[in-house]
């Protein structure tokens, strides 16, 4: 069966590293996904897998050839919000709905989509920092609470930086809002 044909956006959007070719699935009417690399089904799980280890794919539907990677994306966040503990609550799960169709929409997405980038670099750094202290012949309780002693107060800094920057930004996006009272979703702000 041949390859419908293959796009870098939706690797560039996962964040993905878009060294070598884009690892294409296929989603059949049946709901399953079919991955032509090992030529077999695969289930979300696998899929998350691939997210989780920085694969570059893309999910195609097997007759159309029509994209569904984000909507293979959003399945995924839908059983994790579903599950053990969720990272939405329902107020915030309400903000965004009520960005959709209004005229931040696109400024909203990008926002956020910078604010998961820093959050990922900060944890990169945090990471890279406490590195030394997986080796096993290095990691001790003592040598770990002195690191977390050292770093709680500088992540406590960055963290709550990083928080009024994007109130501020929020806050900003807000008042712009006022300049299209009456939105659905956006009631007028009070003065």
């Amino acid at each position: 069966m041949p390859s419908p044909r293959r796009s870098q956006a939706p690797a560039a959007e996962q964040g993905a590293a878009t060294d070598g070719p884009v690892r294409t699935l296929k989603k059949y009417p049946n709901r399953r996904l079919y991955d032509t690399q090992t030529s077999s089904y695969i289930t979300l799980a696998d899929v998350k897998q691939m997210v989780l280890g920085g694969e570059s794919f893309e999910v195609r539907d097997a007759k159309t050839g029509e994209d569904l990677t984000r909507s293979i994306l959003l399945q995924i966040i839908l059983e994790e919000e579903s599950g053990g503990v969720p990272m939405f609550t329902t107020q915030a799960l309400a903000q965004i709905i009520r960005f959709y169709g209004h005229a931040m929409q696109g400024v909203m997405g990008t926002m956020i989509e910078k604010n998961l980038q820093a959050f990922t670099e900060l944890q990169a750094q945090f990471l890279n920092q406490s590195k030394g202290l997986y080796d096993p012949k290095h990691l001790s309780p003592e040598v770990w609470t002195q690191f977390m002693t050292g770093q709680a107060p500088a992540l406590q800094d960055i963290m709550g930086s990083y928080v009024e920057q994007s109130r501020s930004i929020f806050e900003q996006m807000q008042k712009a809002g006022s300049i299209f009272p009456g939105l659905a979703g956006f009631p007028v702000p009070k003065k």
